[in-house]
C-alpha cells in the first residue's frame, strides 16, 4: 500500500474516532451518565492512537509504546462497563 494511501485511511480511521467520541459526548452532556463519558473519552484515545501511528511511522503498532494508550481506552470502557453493571 502506498504511502499516501495509508495516511488518508489513517486520517479517516482518527476521524471517525473522534466522531463517534463527539457522539458519545452529546449523550453524555445530555443524561449525565458516566458511562458515555468513558466511552468519549476511550474513543478520544483511539483515535489519538491513530494520529500518532501516522504521523511517528511505527511499521509495527504491536510492539510499539503507543499500544499501551489503546490498552487504555479499552480498560476505561471495561472499568465503566463494570460500575455501571455494579450499580444495577
Amino acid at each position: 500500500m502506498s504511502e499516501q494511501l495509508y495516511a488518508f485511511l489513517a486520517g479517516a480511521i482518527t476521524m471517525g474516532f473522534l466522531v463517534a467520541g463527539l457522539f458519545f459526548a452529546r449523550f453524555w452532556r445530555r443524561t449525565g451518565d458516566g458511562l458515555f463519558l468513558a466511552f468519549a473519552a476511550a474513543f478520544a484515545l483511539l483515535g489519538l492512537t491513530q494520529a500518532l501511528l501516522v504521523l511517528t511511522n511505527i511499521p509495527v503498532e504491536e510492539r510499539s509504546p503507543l499500544y499501551l494508550i489503546r490498552l487504555v481506552a479499552f480498560l476505561l470502557i471495561i472499568v465503566a462497563i463494570v460500575r455501571k453493571n455494579a450499580k444495577a
